[in-house]
């Protein structure tokens, strides 16, 4: 009777101990005597208790904050620029097999990384050209961490922060930039008011009586504005006209 009391504490002993669940982005990498037995999951499965080990391993992207690095431009402007960095585990095999702590070891990577590729750049490249930086840190860390069964989805430049002095002299550069466009803006607008009052005048050049029906159209603008009496002459080509005009 004991005996079997016994036995069926030791199985459910050895049922509790055998039995692994991984989740749907979990994987278990099984180790059998030291040796490599394989990844499984997820779902529930059963391992030799004592012979074997489970590593749990997780499959979801990692959000990785890349610490402020100490960056000396191409132009030997020193900066202080901090990234992110997004990626997963797609060989847990490897991920477990190949280095000690696959995420350690990929925030290295990328720190290294960070300061090398920026340091091949000028400050103005570094803050108008994001994009192409981003690509070419997320292509070098992801050839870097692949033997690792790494997957780099993404890295990102998250803040490049100047000394004071820069600040200055690039908002000084912005307003004496902004200058230049109103000037130029102001001087196209010259242009065209000029080019406008010429064909005017060639207009009015070809047609006198023009000249005379704007002359009377800015008296009467003035009369309208202002409440006083205007004395002005009388054009010599109106008498003319009216000396010229029979009578109905």
């Amino acid at each position: 009777m004991y005996v079997t009391y016994i036995v069926i504490a030791l199985a459910i002993l050895f049922l509790a101990n055998a039995i692994r669940v991984v989740r749907e982005y979990e994987r278990g990498v099984i180790f059998r005597l030291g040796r490599l037995v394989g990844a499984k999951g997820p779902g529930i499965f059963l391992i030799i208790p004592v012979i074997d080990k489970m590593v749990r391993i997780s499959l979801r992207t990692i959000t990785l904050d890349v610490p402020p690095q100490e960056v000396i431009t191409k132009d030997n402007v020193s900066t202080q620029v901090n990234a992110v960095l997004f990626f997963r585990v797609v060989d847990p095999n490897a991920a477990v097999v190949e280095v000690q702590n696959y995420i350690e070891a990929t925030r290295q990577i990328a720190m290294t990384t960070l300061r090398s590729i920026l340091g091949g750049f000028e400050l103005d490249q570094v803050l108008g050209e994001r994009d192409k930086i981003n690509m070419q840190l997320q292509q070098i860390v992801d050839e870097q961490t692949d033997p690792w069964g790494i997957k780099v989805k993404n890295m990102e430049i998250k803040d490049v922060k100047l000394p004071s002095d820069m600040q200055r002299a690039i908002a000084r550069q912005a307003e004496a930039e902004r200058d230049r466009r109103a000037k130029v803006i102001n001087a196209e607008g010259e242009q065209q008011a000029a080019t406008k009052l010429g064909e005017a005048a060639a207009i009015i050049e070809r047609n006198p009586a023009a000249l005379q029906l704007r002359y009377l159209q800015t008296l009467n603008d003035i009369s309208a504005e202002n409440a006083s009496t205007i004395v002005f002459p009388v054009p010599i080509e109106l008498f003319e006209w009216l000396s010229k005009k029979k009578p109905e």
